[in-house]
């Protein structure tokens, strides 16, 4: 049995971590509030405004398509990975880490695939297999659609230049502080609504329906990237405080168990004491 020491020093290294989980998750609850308040609102219009948009595209005829609805040979693909720039949130990262390297090595194998890197955990992990064109990790220091509107600028450059046939974001969607579910959308070309025929036949359009696409497309893509990050931002606080809400747990129990543990080595540690004084009090007597 370890001595009492020993025991001591573990209790207050297991008590500090504790201390230090339990911080973490308090601040991740405060943030996760904000972050929650924020896609929670912003999703409804995101989701319109793509349905709105795919319901256009689809009653277009192919010949009159956008530059962005272009449907080509997929030889390049380009794919925009969003992670965090911290740990300590569990799977949370591991989980995107995982569907962006099997769409590159499964899915893609036999094409040419880079990688766009949103958080440092997903530059720092891709670097080293892949290409990165690029790294925005410092986008989650002002989240704002601005900031976010000229990274899908770029995106949409860099399809329309035929610099990539299809590009696609992995990301983690928020459903609840417990829950995150890995996303795979593709960004462009746009993907037209299907079994929707009637979806624009009431409509009457001012001026024309290919002026009023062209107009939507560049916004709806640039907020469905923004909803992706912002997606994965509330997401990130709620997965780092189940973590650290779990960590707290486990470092509460181990403490606990430890001071079982220093109890009855400090019991036995007196009643060894005690025999021996008994001991030589009868060896004094005889």
């Amino acid at each position: 049995m370890a001595n009492l020491k020993e025991i001591r020093n573990r209790i207050a290294s297991v008590s500090s971590t504790m201390q230090i989980t339990s911080a973490m998750k308090m601040v991740s609850a405060a943030k996760l509030k904000k972050a929650q308040d924020a896609i929670t609102a912003m999703r409804p219009y995101a989701d319109k405004l793509t349905e709105l948009l795919q319901g256009l595209s689809a009653s277009m005829d192919s010949d009159s398509g956008s530059k962005y609805a272009d449907n080509r040979t997929v030889n390049k693909v380009l794919i925009v990975a969003i992670t965090s720039n911290r740990g300590l949130c569990g799977a949370f990262n591991t989980n995107i880490l995982k569907q962006s390297t099997n769409l590159a090595d499964t899915v893609y194998a036999d094409k040419q695939v880079d990688f766009i890197a949103v958080g440092k955990k997903a530059n720092d992990f891709l670097v080293k297999k892949y290409t990165v064109l690029s790294n925005h990790s410092s986008v989650y220091e002002d989240l704002t659609f601005d900031n976010v509107a000229e990274i899908a600028e770029g995106l949409m450059e860099q399809f329309t230049n035929g610099s990539y046939d299809k590009i696609e974001i992995v990301y983690n969607k928020f459903k609840n502080a417990a829950t995150q579910i890995v996303m795979t959308e593709q960004f462009l070309p746009i993907v037209p609504m299907v079994g929707d025929e009637n979806s624009s036949a009431d409509y009457t359009f001012e001026p024309s329906k290919m002026e009023i696409i062209e107009q939507l497309i560049p916004k709806s893509l640039k907020m469905q990237l923004y909803k992706a990050i912002r997606d994965s931002f509330a997401s990130e606080h709620g997965a780092r405080m189940t973590a650290m809400h779990k960590a707290t747990d486990n470092a509460t129990e181990l403490r606990d168990e430890l001071k079982l543990t220093y109890n009855k080595a400090r019991q036995a540690a007196i009643t060894n004491e005690i025999l021996e004084i008994v001991g030589g009090a009868e060896a004094l007597n005889n």
